[in-house]
């Protein structure tokens, strides 16, 4: 049922997520329906494709009223190609990580052990640098965003990209040959922020006289961008998560798989803080974020942040994990980007590590998404980082409509009306 509704979301030209193309996806030659069970799993379906439709068309309904109360943006003032690389040359270092003697408050040991591509720019001046941290997917690799990495450090950021261990294409490489039991362990949840921490401090330590460690934007998709909306200041919330995988069967939104692995962690060690003061604006692709934050922790982050939606993503369903939740936020300086017929998997880069997707599953061209990614990322980051107010002007539905490309249109907002979404 999940691979049918992942395939069936990415083929917008066969009808895309209704519940007619989840059976023609369906992978198997024959198909036995409860016709009792199976109407009502239908209508329950056919009710969340309505709604996540409705949401679609107010984002972009609000991107079109905030764009028609901007101020055309002045000759000379958006004169940029943040496509283009930047003029700073800088090379890559291969580092290992080894956090093998922290404790968690259960008294076992850490005992993480992984790869961190450090890309350092050279700059001839003596500034530190300022840096961005990168965190991938469930079962993605550090070369996944390879292409945002190389064009921020090109642009003069420092770019530290990890590989987290227990969620990357290396652990579902295990789990497939049966040398792992799980997708990933819960504990993932606790260790991939407290990885970031402790490359935060590793930098420091090592490379404190060329990179402003106290000066940090981090970006992540989906597993990543819920390890980046952590360390950013969201906490977990027994609450939200209680209610929501108590229900968990009878739900189609598939991250709450790994939302709900939360339960599996022993106690204590929730109760370690995972919020990093050092970082200072963040940018969540495909987060993760209904039941394990809910709107009251949500809302407790409080530094600039972007949310990038697709439209047709059935992992992290794009109404309950990031139309909504944006209406949660609270903090001034807020962005949320949609992306018309982009998939959970449209702004990956496909490399030789990572487990393969279906072409299918990918959505449009990937290259189109992107794109998007290195455009905005450098124009957010080289706002709230870098502080440079020339990539301000970037940041607003005019520059979304200019980019945006009919093959997987962009909407960008800062607002967003929760009245629009009361949904019938």
């Amino acid at each position: 049922m999940r691979s049918a509704l992942i395939l069936a979301a990415a083929d917008q030209e066969d009808g895309g997520l209704s519940p007619l193309n989840v059976l023609k996806k369906f992978p198997t030659k024959t198909l036995r329906i409860d016709s009792r069970e199976g109407f009502e799993l239908f209508k329950n379906l056919s009710k969340v494709v309505q709604r996540n439709s409705q949401a679609i068309a107010a984002v972009e309904k609000a991107a079109v009223e905030e764009r028609r109360n901007q101020v055309t943006a002045a000759p000379g003032v958006r004169d940029l190609n943040l496509l283009i690389p930047g003029g700073i040359r800088y090379k890559k270092q291969s580092l290992t990580m080894k956090d093998v003697e922290q404790q968690y408050p259960s008294g076992k040991l850490r005992d993480r052990v992984f790869p961190l591509d450090l890309n350092l720019p050279e700059t001839p001046t003596s500034d530190r640098l300022p840096l961005i941290v990168i965190s991938h997917g469930l079962g993605s690799d550090l070369t996944t965003f390879a292409y945002l990495a190389k064009h921020l450090a090109s642009h003069g950021f420092a770019v530290a990209v990890p590989e987290h261990p227990g969620s990357s294409a290396s652990q579902i490489e295990s789990l497939l040959t049966g040398l792992e039991n799980d997708v990933t362990p819960p504990e993932e949840l606790i260790d991939r922020p407290l990885d970031i921490k402790f490359l935060l401090n590793e930098l420091a330590k090592n490379y404190g006289e060329q990179i402003d460690t106290n000066n940090v934007g981090m970006i992540g998709q989906s597993f990543g961008a819920y390890t980046t909306l952590a360390i950013a200041g969201a906490e977990l919330n027994w609450s939200t998560l209680n209610t929501d995988c108590d229900s968990i069967q009878n739900s189609w939104n598939l991250s709450l798989l790994i939302q709900c692995l939360a339960w599996q962690v022993p106690q204590e060690d929730t109760a370690i803080s995972l919020k990093d003061e050092r970082i200072k604006s963040a940018i969540a692709i495909n987060p993760l974020t209904s039941a394990v934050f809910g709107q009251e922790n949500l809302s407790q982050i409080d530094i600039p942040l972007m949310i990038v939606s697709g439209s047709s993503d059935p992992v992290t369903p794009a109404l309950p994990e990031q139309i909504i939740p944006f209406t949660w936020l609270t903090t001034p300086q807020k962005y949320l980007v949609l992306l018309k017929r982009g998939t959970h998997f449209s702004t990956l880069n496909e490399s030789a590590g990572s487990i393969p997707v279906p072409e299918t599953a990918i959505g449009p061209d990937p290259k189109i998404a992107q794109a998007y990614v290195k455009q905005l990322g450098l124009a957010f980051f080289g706002t709230y980082i870098q502080n440079r107010p020339k990539y301000a002007s970037y940041l607003n539905s005019e520059y979304g409509h200019v980019i945006s490309k009919r093959k997987m249109p962009l909407s960008l907002i800062q607002y967003l009306d929760p009245q629009s979404l009361k949904l019938k």
